[in-house]
């Protein structure tokens, strides 16, 4: 299978019928062999870094990577194999915990907001705003950290929410960010192998977190919360893409050939330079060649 149409079969454009079960944690895409996988995804990460050349040299687009998991599956790692090819001064990665008691003054979409990628950069946000939807509905007493008037906060919070991002989103892509969002979709049993791994491994130890053991509790919460959230901001202009996690090498290879193809769908070129550009140049030339 290509990359290019690996990608397209976990993207959702519109999440009217979105269904979490109908997408298989250990899905590999028809791919059985590790080996050719992770020779397949160097290519593409070479491929990327050409691509995010012309998009940095032509300065008009900018590109945000959104990546949502549970614990465990492999937020850090995709991103520092699907990036480990490109120029770092064209990549900004932000990574969103618990808001601080600055952030909680302000909308949902401020923090975020002000980590947003330059044009001609590419922006990786570790979580996001769609936290907002997320462990705040699962955990309704965070609500009451942000301070909103009480007369906000009634049972249209999470649609209206679903609604401000849409918005949000749609403003974005039409001042030139694209938009691509990711879903790390691990499945319980996988989750708790590499837990255990973190306690039994002494170089994995620094991983693990006892507010981990106690999110598991509330693993089908998440899920319905995803399932939801997905569900009502999945888009044309700001796509998810459900990605099978359980494997490693596949999530990698997965994420890398949509961000591929996102880059090529843009139709990059580096800049042309003009008669006065061109002329400066040779004049350049004339004098390095002179001294």
């Amino acid at each position: 299978m290509k990359t290019a149409k690996l990608a397209k079969s976990y993207r959702i454009d519109d999440g009217k019928h979105f269904r979490l079960k109908d997408f298989d944690p250990t899905d590999t895409g028809h791919w059985h062999s590790e080996e050719e996988a992770k020779e397949r995804l160097q290519e593409d990460i070479a491929r990327m870094r050409k691509l995010q050349d012309k998009l940095y040299a032509q300065g008009c687009w900018s590109v945000l990577l959104i990546i949502q998991a549970m614990d465990a599956a492999g937020k850090d790692g995709t991103i520092n194999h699907v990036m480990s090819g490109v120029n770092p001064e064209g990549v900004q990665v932000r990574s969103f915990k618990a808001p601080s008691s600055t952030e909680l003054q302000h909308d949902f979409l401020w923090r975020t907001t002000l980590q947003l990628p330059e044009r001609g950069h590419i922006g990786i946000f570790n979580r996001s705003y769609y936290e907002e939807v997320l462990i705040v509905r699962v955990h309704p007493k965070v609500l009451e950290g942000e301070s909103l008037p009480p007369t906000l906060v009634t049972k249209n919070l999470w649609e209206e929410r679903f609604e401000d991002i849409r918005s949000f989103e749609r403003h974005l892509a039409r001042n030139g960010t694209v938009i691509r969002k990711f879903f790390l979709h691990l499945s319980k049993k996988e989750q708790k192998r590499r837990f255990l791994a973190r306690l039994e491994e002494p170089e994995k130890n620094w991983k693990f977190s006892a507010a981990d053991i106690h999110e598991r509790e509330y693993w089908d919460d998440y899920h319905n919360a995803y399932e939801v959230m997905i569900r009502n901001t999945a888009t044309k202009h700001a796509p998810w893409y459900v990605i099978p996690a359980d494997n490693k090498w596949f999530t990698h290879l997965a994420v890398a050939a949509a961000v591929v193809k996102t880059l090529e769908e843009l139709d990059l070129f580096y800049p042309k330079v003009d008669a006065a550009k061109r002329k400066e140049l040779a004049a350049a030339r004339r004098l390095l060649v002179k001294n």
